[in-house]
């Protein structure tokens, strides 16, 4: 074998072990491919639809290990969330939610303008402090598909 092809068998193998440890180290860092959705509820006459699709979203994927969803509620649906005037679908609907890892965000400014605090509403609420449509840029800026029903 003459020189040339030592070198060119040398060089080809370097770079064939470089390109499999380049592949290896990209699929142990590469990002989940769990979807990422964030659903945007105001109006008060779609709670039970967004709520629906929701679950059907959950469902229709195998179940809540396989995708992210958030729920950003702000204007006159965050009523519907009031634990003392939620119906028991919705209750249920919520617990099932939270234990599922639904983020449940009430928008802060709605909360002020309806005078009422993180424990007025059903259990598994976290308060979006600067505001229901801050908290949606920011989830689709940390790349949540955007779906408002």
């Amino acid at each position: 074998m003459n020189r040339r092809n030592i070198l060119w068998s040398t060089v080809s193998a370097l770079g064939a072990a470089f390109a499999a440890s380049r592949a290896k180290a990209a699929t142990a860092a590469a990002p989940s491919n769990k979807l990422k959705v964030v659903y945007h509820l105001s109006d008060a006459d779609k709670v039970n639809f967004v709520l629906a699709n929701i679950q059907n979203h959950i469902d229709g994927v195998g179940g809540p290990d396989h995708v992210t969803i958030a729920l950003v509620i702000h204007g006159p649906a965050l009523k519907a969330f009031h634990s003392a005037q939620a119906n028991p679908d919705i209750s249920k609907r919520i617990g099932d939610f939270s234990k599922d890892g639904v983020e449940l965000a009430a928008c802060g400014n709605t909360m002020k303008a309806q005078n009422i605090t993180l424990t007025d509403l059903l259990p598994g609420f976290v308060s979006a402090e600067k505001g229901g449509v801050v908290r949606l840029a920011e989830l689709q800026s940390q790349g949540y598909l955007y779906l408002r029903p």
